[in-house]
């Protein structure tokens, strides 16, 4: 379990781009499970859409892979600096199947399928209740910047 201080240590992000809430739980290695709560007051439903707001599913992919990261520090047993920042390298079979509205909270299902040479693999989706609204298969790495 960790709530937002505890995410707040771990991933750099900060409002309006901190898409995890609370992580419920975490098996070392294997697997997390973390909350997003959508509510209205977010930035970008001003503009997507101001007739029907819908969280853009590429922010649904952005709070998985920072499920993902938090999963990745865990196994790894560090918490990262001001110097490391952790990337995308790919994401692949993405697929949408329920829009996400104000008043949703996305449940964020991440598990490590493998990681080698600094390359992770996890397979993610993300839940309103018991309906899929996202999955999708993600790779991440970790670089430190100067």
């Amino acid at each position: 379990m960790m709530d937002i201080h505890q995410i707040l240590r771990q991933l750099p992000h900060r409002y309006p781009i901190l898409l995890v809430d609370r992580v419920t739980s975490i098996e070392k290695g294997v697997r997390i499970v973390a909350l997003k709560n959508v509510t209205i007051n977010e930035p970008f439903f001003t503009g997507h859409f101001p007739h029907r707001p819908v969280m853009p599913g590429v922010l649904m992919l952005e709070a998985l892979a920072q499920a993902a990261a938090l999963l990745a520090f865990d196994t790894l047993g560090v918490t990262p600096d001001e110097n490391s920042v952790y990337y995308f390298a790919g994401i692949d079979s993405a697929r949408f199947k329920r829009p996400v509205e104000p008043g949703d909270q996305l449940t964020l299902d991440v598990s490590l399928d493998r990681m080698k040479a600094g390359i992770f693999k996890f397979d993610a989706r993300a839940l309103v209740g018991d309906q899929l609204a996202v999955e999708a298969k993600l790779m991440c790495t970790m670089r430190t910047v100067a």
